[in-house]
């Protein structure tokens, strides 16, 4: 028997456990224990949707920050000479109805749509989760006024929320947008990190840290939050989509960006009503917007399915 027997695996009957040909099996060769987020990135590693989506969103985050890597022209260069000219060589979408190139003001439109959909998601997330967190973990009056006012936001219909409140403010932007989404979005988002961290709270290694004088800053920080990110993460992805097709569609209404900003809500807008004498104005930049919510939305369900243990 080797020397150092602590360095072997051993078997069930407490001596060295050997391969086929009787070679003691080393400790640092055994299976170790996996987390949540190695088992999460293993499950996702074997999905093609996954690779799928991930591509299609580091496509449209690469052109929404460089998208002269792909069209050279100006996005609001037109010449009404060429209004609702089809597509035709080195003009592959053809133009719209105040004569700009639709391949164009599709790509540059990804950038409005992208910025709008990260900054709302990154201050629903951060607002959401710290509310719904100490609402959680505190419990009592704080839980009372903070469950109470998200009740309030969610009276509020967001779409007719984003018609009377964009309406009142002049010169949509991306920053007035995705404020707007904020303020009306949290709540959400405030109630599925409520109900994590509740969960979170009552396991056993908070009842022991709890037992052990750590504070509560340390409790949230290193025990609770990292066991109730999951169902922020993924609620994360699926919103995201859905607040790039919400400033599109405030934009088809006439109440978020506005020229001369360049957005797919906008050109769908323009487009709506020559839908028969020049559909192309209306195919690409719906298509670019469908082919981008759907892309959130495969993302979304494959990180939820990952790290959901009950759906492995």
């Amino acid at each position: 028997m080797p020397e150092n027997t602590d360095a072997l695996i051993l078997d069930a009957g407490g001596a060295p456990a050997t391969t086929p040909d009787g070679t003691a099996v080393p400790m640092d060769k055994r299976d170790k224990p996996r987390s949540l987020w190695n088992d999460a990135w293993h499950d996702l590693s074997r999905k093609p949707i996954f690779y799928i989506s991930a591509l299609v969103i580091l496509f449209l985050i690469v052109i929404s920050f460089w998208p002269s890597l792909i069209a050279s022209q100006d996005p609001l260069q037109c010449n009404l000479i060429n209004s609702q000219n089809g597509p035709s060589s080195g003009h592959w979408f053809g133009y719209d109805q105040q004569g700009c190139d639709v391949y164009t003001r599709t790509v540059y439109g990804a950038r409005a749509s992208v910025e709008v959909g990260i900054f709302s998601t990154l201050g629903v997330a951060v607002l959401g989760a710290l509310l719904g967190g100490l609402s959680g973990y505190f419990g009592g009056w704080l839980d009372a006024i903070i469950s109470r006012v998200s009740d309030i936001f969610f009276g509020i219909p967001i779409l007719l929320g984003g018609v009377v409140f964009l309406s009142a403010v002049k010169g949509g932007s991306v920053l007035t947008v995705s404020t707007f989404i904020i303020l009306l979005g949290w709540p959400q988002l405030a109630r599925i990190a409520r109900g994590a961290v509740i969960t979170a709270k009552e396991q056993d290694y908070v009842l022991a840290a709890k037992a052990l004088g750590a504070g509560h800053g340390r409790i949230m920080l290193r025990h609770i939050a990292p066991n109730a990110l999951a169902p922020v993460i993924v609620w994360s992805t699926i919103a995201l989509g859905t607040f790039i097709s919400l400033e599109a569609t405030l934009s088809f209404l006439g109440v978020g960006l506005k020229p001369p900003a360049v957005s797919w809500g906008i050109d769908i807008s323009a487009a709506a009503d020559q839908i028969r004498n020049a559909p192309h104005m209306l195919l690409w930049p719906a298509g670019a917007l469908s082919v981008t919510v759907l892309a959130f939305i495969l993302l979304g369900d494959a990180v939820r399915d990952a790290l959901d243990p009950k759906l492995r």
